[in-house]
């Protein structure tokens, strides 16, 4: 009997949770719908102002704006955006340790190697291991926007025009699809020019007022706009990864209830087998 008693108590555990997996997959799909009508929304526009910027970046050079100076990387940052919740399957896995590899991987080719981290998992992860975090970014997911999106951009390029910094790459997850995302690493400072193939000619620009003054008003709204667009990036494919994680988890329940309940079935028709015979044997005795 007290088998039958923990066999029920274990199935309406799974139900419990199947519950709250079932609910949390409608919160995630919901929150995805939101957060890919604003990356789709905002790619366009993205892609094409870097692609306007690389364009001006292949024309001039570090004595027309000092976020194009191009050095040898040996101070790096990486900016990695992770997620503050988990839950989300191996969203935040792939990411910390893609971080990691490239660490790894460059550890020789850079001297120094500080990390940057916005959502809380990142900070977990790496707070145990030996690396150097330079900033931690809180409250940035809740509400990704163009103001928090300034704020991170504002202290890369005061990193990198101040403080010696040769060159920021984001660590983020690319949006594809609510099952697919993609780890991507992008440098943002300096700028990248566009490439260019041997001989081929570039028209010039007329600048008006003047060649620093746009560049002054374009390259830093550029750089925000490129860490929205990872933001904005990283939430939808954080929500995604969220949806298939519960709906993996509901099936996964789903299934365990089914074994659970035939497993009762057998043990509740072998207690009432049990009793029978006990009955009749005792009838026979008499």
């Amino acid at each position: 009997m007290s088998k039958l008693k923990l066999i029920r108590k274990r199935i309406s555990s799974v139900k419990n949770t199947a519950k709250i997996t079932k609910a949390m997959k409608m919160v995630a799909a919901a929150r995805l719908r939101k957060a890919q009508a604003a990356i789709e929304t905002l790619r366009p526009y993205a892609f094409r102002t870097r692609d306007i910027i690389a364009q001006l970046a292949a024309r001039a050079d570090f004595t027309d704006h000092p976020l194009l100076e191009q050095r040898t990387p040996k101070k790096v940052e990486l900016l990695i955006l992770t997620s503050d919740r988990g839950l989300c399957g191996a969203f935040n896995s792939n990411i910390n340790r893609s971080a990691e590899r490239y660490i790894r991987l460059n550890a020789q080719g850079h001297e120094t190697i500080e990390l940057d981290i916005v959502g809380r998992k990142g900070v977990e992860y790496f707070k145990r291991r030996d690396v150097s975090v330079n900033t931690v970014f809180k409250d940035i997911l809740v509400d990704p926007n163009q103001e928090k999106a300034s704020e991170i951009a504002e202290h890369a390029i005061r990193r990198f025009t101040e403080e010696g910094l040769d060159a920021l790459y984001v660590v983020y997850n690319e949006f594809k699809s609510a099952m697919t995302q993609k780890v991507v690493v992008e440098q943002i400072l300096p700028v990248v020019p566009a490439p260019l193939d041997e001989g081929t000619y570039l028209p010039e620009f007329i600048y008006e007022p003047g060649k620093r003054e746009i560049l002054d008003a374009v390259i830093p709204g550029h750089v925000t706009v490129q860490i929205l667009r990872m933001l904005l990036e990283s939430v939808a494919s954080e929500m995604g990864a969220r949806m298939s994680a519960m709906d993996s988890a509901t099936k996964n329940a789903g299934e365990l209830i089914s074994k659970l309940t035939l497993q009762y079935n057998r043990a509740r028709q072998a207690s009432i087998t049990r009793e029978l015979i006990e009955i009749i044997s005792g009838m026979e005795a008499l």
